[in-house]
């Protein structure tokens, strides 16, 4: 039996046990910030907030009790505006700490810590650790997960940040889930950085493990120990719906449910495409998805609801309670 430990959440304190149902890879807003501030006929604050509350609202209402938010630094993060908005929806959302780069490390830290011309102890895991065990930005806010990402390739400033991650894990035990490509198989290289550092891969998600049908590459990532993040549910231009669903269902039937997450990867707003254009090349790309398309046709596909249980609520409660607990 798996006893309770406390998640925290932007609302406060949860018991694992009493997550519910979770989308483990979901945002409320992902903002170019800098740009955000300069052009600010881009952004109405109000008409935002009441937006995503709406949406927010619509996905409660699936009986979605919890989302796993991994906005970090590198996304437009801003707690206090996620706080502002869960003031207004019964939903948990659970924030993460991390830094999201396809590349380099911001210039913040690039002359300091290890290996750089200045060397030192590498600040970013104390960041890390900071904004797990005692908030967020000054909030109270604290985050329950740790973010990294890597996409083509693992650049220097890929791994520095990669390996902060993995620091801040072995100082706090929280888990771990990773940006990847899997049309570039960068779960595994991800993984192998990880467990180079002494990271237990059963506390790693490796997202966006459903972009491909490749059952040979997810099954060598499921092998290494960790859950496969099944997580834009929706984002068929990268891979259609109908392949998403059958390679969820085959690793089901496998026998392998308990080792995958559900999710959409979706946001309330995200600026990185102009006005229209999201809506137009992936129509379903959004949080009420899985429940209004995804379930039944995996249902029809054979799934069945321990399963789709296992996927939504067992998982996501074992990903957030430290072994031992």
């Amino acid at each position: 039996m798996i006893s309770s430990s406390t998640v925290h959440t932007v609302r406060g304190t949860v018991a694992a046990d009493d997550l519910g149902t979770v989308l483990m890879h979901e945002h409320v807003f992902v903002l170019s910030e800098e740009f955000r501030r300069s052009m600010p006929e881009t952004w109405d604050e109000e008409e935002r907030v009441a937006d995503a509350v709406t949406r927010l609202k619509a996905l409660a209402a699936t009986g979605v009790t919890t989302i796993v938010d991994p906005t970090v630094i590198g996304l437009g993060r801003d707690v206090r505006r996620v706080a502002l908005i869960n003031e207004q929806v019964d939903l948990h959302i659970i924030a993460a700490t991390g830094l999201y780069t396809l590349a380099d490390v911001p210039d913040f830290f690039r002359y300091h810590g290890p290996g750089t011309m200045l060397g030192g102890p590498e600040g970013m895991t104390d960041l890390f650790v900071r904004e797990l065990t005692e908030g967020i930005a000054g909030t109270g806010i604290r985050a329950s997960l740790l973010k990294c990402a890597i996409e083509d390739e693992l650049t220097p400033g890929v791994e520095r940040v990669m390996r902060a991650v993995a620091q801040a894990h072995l100082r706090t035990g929280a888990p771990i889930t990773v940006h990847t490509n899997a049309a570039a198989r960068t779960g595994l290289t991800a993984q192998e950085v990880l467990r180079s550092e002494g990271v237990d891969l059963g506390a790693v998600v490796i997202g966006h493990s459903g972009d491909t049908a490749d059952l040979d590459y997810l099954h060598q990532l499921i092998d290494n120990g960790s859950y496969v993040g099944m997580d834009r549910l929706g984002l068929d231009v990268l891979l259609p719906a109908d392949q998403r669903v059958a390679t969820v269902a085959a690793l089901a039937h496998e026998g392998l449910a308990d080792r995958m997450v559900l999710s959409h990867d979706a946001s309330c707003h995200i600026d990185w495409f102009p006005p229209g254009v999201r809506e137009e090349i992936a129509p379903d790309w959004h949080h009420t998805h899985l429940h209004d398309q995804v379930l039944p046709a995996l249902r029809w596909s054979g799934v069945t609801e321990e399963e789709i249980t296992t996927m939504l609520v067992d998982n996501p409660r074992r990903y957030f309670t430290p072994p031992g607990a």
